[in-house]
């Protein structure tokens, strides 16, 4: 996933999804929009799921060539033939799975809102890394990735940068200019038709 002239679109599933009927409903998200990357980040630790997910998924993907990356399962994403693999635990796996995966495969790293963690994930050899959720909840400890982080990182830091979680059409105007990617799921799975949604985030970026 190279740097961006500007953001691109970075589609995340839903975290549970009917593998009879989703597969359709991205295809139609994909065939609407352009978009770079898609990452299958079930919740579901079953192997067999998600390996029939990932199988679904990447016929989708793959036939319309974007890149599918999984949430965590480096070694799955490597057996079933993904692209790569999305960490979640900051920078403290980037190294060993870059070294396992090879310099060919896409190594993500969600740092929620720590500047250190994502400098740190870009040193150890992320191709990009993301930040989110974007606003205040009372989810996790309520700590949200705020603006002045996409500008200091677009700024200061070459690694390009994902802002993801919970976005709405004002975040996106406000963000675009510092950001490569808007990494995009309840947003718009949430909605009755999910492309009509995706296309209004999009139009907040011009």
């Amino acid at each position: 996933m190279d740097m961006p002239e500007q953001p691109q679109l970075y589609l995340i599933t839903p975290p549970e999804f009917e593998l009879s009927s989703f597969p359709d409903v991205l295809a139609s998200v994909l065939d609407a929009h352009e978009v770079a990357c898609v990452r299958l980040s079930l919740s579901t630790k079953d192997e067999d799921r998600l390996s029939r997910a990932a199988d679904a998924l990447r016929e989708v993907t793959h036939a319309r060539d974007i890149a599918l990356v999984l949430s965590d399962h480096s070694v799955l994403a490597d057996r079933l033939g993904l692209d790569g693999v999305h960490l979640t635990d900051a920078a403290r796996s980037v190294r060993e799975t870059r070294k396992a995966l090879g310099a060919e495969a896409i190594v993500g790293s969600y740092c929620a809102t720590s500047r250190h963690d994502g400098m740190t994930a870009g040193e150890a050899g992320a191709d990009y890394v993301s930040f989110g959720p974007l606003r205040a909840s009372a989810l996790g400890d309520g700590s949200f990735a705020p603006l002045d982080l996409f500008q200091w990182w677009s700024e200061v830091i070459e690694v390009p940068v994902v802002a993801e979680g919970d976005l709405t059409a004002d975040m996106v105007a406000q963000l675009a200019p510092h950001t490569d990617f808007f990494g995009i799921g309840s947003e718009i799975w949430d909605a009755d038709a999910p492309a009509k949604a995706l296309g209004a985030l999009t139009s907040a970026m011009v």
